[in-house]
């Protein structure tokens, strides 16, 4: 079971904050007036019982018998006319009611009967009421709720008057429907003018929120970023007014940050352009140079042979190295690569034969459609995005693994798929693997039988370049390289 459900935002809370405590507020007042009024109403009708007195109950002594010079005193003070309509008397002898009358509502009218039935019940809430002059509530059945005051008789019975309450509740109830009205319509003209104000209090700090979505909205990850204008300043003493100027303070210093990051970022790329530049002659000069003395007629000594073996070797490896990073930074650097038709099916046969060449330890197979694909690019840097997948396929898998290379397209959308089912690439490398120098063997790739772990990341450059992606789906058993390129 759901509970109840609150205001979301802050402008909603806080004008249902204020139509609450202003609803407490007129309820209180209103419970406060009412039992005052009830409180007061029902004093002065007790003080007419006292005026009152046992006057009308005392005359019901003698009704239809000679009155005695005393009778008739009584009588005279006891006569209709002087009571208020309503009015309510009873005589009370040995706890018994003998008597019980009400003053009609036309007191002219002698033929009315003043006598009134009551119950069973009423006779003894009647016979309950001490006679203490003190003014109590009873509800008789044929004449509804009454104040009724009891006191001893001349004659040793006991004599109990009664005024109405109709009066007292009418105009009580009559304050309530006033006061529901009057709260009412105050409570609904309050939440309105509530929540303009706080809206119109809250205006800073929408603008703060709406600069803060902006900037949630930049890609914050890489290259330059300017972000949007600052959020208005507002009154620096209130509450909103530091929020905005913290908030600005805070935008400046990751402006800032963001510049310095990036600068560094081009120091860095432009230092691995220039350096992998560099390197490309004397790590050639260094290659051709082992490879001409292996090339010498006379005898070597076979440790000499072998470490000049090595260093070819390696200074090849290094060659491709410095090739790949440099590629790297040219792509970092947005440089705008060949933009013409290109034909994928043509690249993935190549592709294939080079990697059976490479590898015929493993099995080779192809899923490609009946008309070739073409898509808009860069021939040269596809054929090497191909080479790279096929080299990681070939040198993390055992031999006789079976390597597929899917080409299909879909939804306006070139995907070049290469599956392998492979041992898998290890669940905690699968998040950074398309990052530089990610490699699964380290020791294997620090012995110098690895690569430099650049081929993946070269993957999703050149694919990003194409205004592509590349994605990874990987377990024991089945991995799945995913590039996604636009047609032509």
């Amino acid at each position: 079971m759901r509970g109840p459900r609150w205001p979301h935002t802050l402008r909603a809370r806080l004008t249902a904050g204020l139509v609450v405590l202003l609803a407490v507020s007129c309820a209180a007042v209103g419970v406060a007036a009412v039992i005052e009024l009830d409180g007061f109403l029902t004093g002065r009708l007790d003080q007419q019982l006292t005026e009152v007195g046992t006057q009308f109950p005392a005359s019901l002594e003698h009704k239809g018998q000679t009155l005695t010079d005393h009778d008739a005193d009584d009588r005279e003070r006891g006569d209709t006319r002087r009571q208020a309509p309503g009015t309510f008397g009873a005589r009370l002898v040995d706890g018994t009611v003998t008597n019980a009358a009400v003053v009609p509502a036309d007191k002219d009218d002698t033929t009315t009967d003043l006598k009134v039935t009551l119950t069973a019940r009423d006779r003894r809430e009647l016979a309950a009421v001490p006679a203490d002059g003190r003014a109590r509530t009873l509800r008789l059945s044929s004449l509804d709720r009454y104040r009724v005051l009891a006191a001893q008789g001349r004659d040793g019975d006991v004599l109990i008057t009664g005024l109405p309450l109709e009066s007292v509740e009418a105009t009580v109830h009559r304050l309530e429907t006033v006061e529901a009205i009057v709260f009412g319509a105050a409570l609904l003209i309050t939440g309105f003018a509530g929540a303009l104000w706080v809206r119109w209090s809250l205006r800073p700090l929408s603008r703060v929120a709406a600069t803060a979505t902006r900037v949630s909205e930049l890609p914050l990850a890489s290259g330059e970023v300017t972000l949007p204008p600052r959020a208005p300043e507002s009154d620096p003493r209130s509450e909103v007014g530091r929020l905005a100027g913290a908030f600005n303070r805070m935008l400046g210093h990751v402006e800032d940050a963001l510049t310095h990051r990036h600068a560094s970022e081009e120091r860095l790329r432009s230092f691995a352009a220039d350096a992998s530049h560099e390197l490309r002659t004397p790590v050639a000069s260094i290659r051709g140079h082992a490879e001409l003395a292996l090339l010498h007629p006379d005898p070597v000594p076979p440790k000499v042979t072998r470490a000049l073996e090595r260093i070819a070797a390696e200074s090849t490896r290094m060659g491709v190295m410095v090739d790949e990073m440099l590629l790297l930074a040219r792509l970092d650097a947005g440089r705008p690569l060949e933009r013409s038709p290109v034909d994928l099916t043509h690249l993935v046969l190549d592709a294939i034969s080079d990697a059976r060449a490479a590898g015929p330890d493993h099995r080779w197979t192809l899923q490609l459609p009946e008309e070739p694909v073409t898509v808009t690019g860069d021939a040269h840097r596809l054929q090497q995005l191909l080479a790279n997948l096929l080299a990681n396929a070939r040198l993390h898998t055992p031999a006789g693994t079976k390597v597929t290379v899917t080409v299909e397209t879909g939804d306006g959308v070139t995907y070049l798929v290469v599956h392998d089912d492979g041992p898998g690439v290890p669940p905690e490398i699968q998040p950074g693997v398309f990052e530089r120098f990610t490699r699964a063997d380290r020791r294997r790739a620090d012995s110098g039988g690895g690569g430099a772990g650049l081929g993946l990341s070269i993957v999703s450059a050149v694919a990003e370049a194409h205004g592509g992606s590349v994605t990874l789906e990987s377990r024991p058993g089945s991995t799945t390289f995913t590039v996604q390129l636009p047609p032509a």
